[in-house]
């Protein structure tokens, strides 16, 4: 059974950090392309930022220079560092596993950035 566990999501002050963690099993962690998501209440489910296999990373726009993706293969955990946070980072955040039609999805967590 494939299980991705995100955690680390939480209130945080304007400028504040938060390190998201998403921890699967199931699968062949070091296979797949691991992503984060997010949606804010109204509005579409976004990419944030993918790390592939190689350790390749991409990043959305509006959090490049802020966000920082990174995986650990050993402890089969991705992570996400989220620093300079607005409140326009609001959302839930999911992580995302994927390798060709494999694709599977976290529970999602909530990171709310409010004063």
């Amino acid at each position: 059974q494939v299980q991705l566990v995100e955690s680390g999501g939480g209130l945080v002050q304007p400028g504040g950090s938060l390190r998201l963690s998403c921890a699967a099993s199931g699968i062949t962690f070091e296979m797949y392309t691991m992503r984060w998501y997010r949606q804010a209440p109204g509005k579409q489910r976004e990419l944030v930022a993918n790390i592939t296999k190689g350790g390749s990373t991409n990043y959305a726009d509006s959090v490049k220079g802020r966000f920082t993706i990174s995986r650990d293969n050993a402890e089969n955990t991705a992570y996400l560092r989220m620093n300079s946070l607005k409140p326009e980072d609001t959302a839930v955040y999911y992580c995302n596993a994927l390798l060709i039609t494999s694709n599977y999805w976290g529970q999602g967590t909530q990171v709310t950035v409010s004063s």
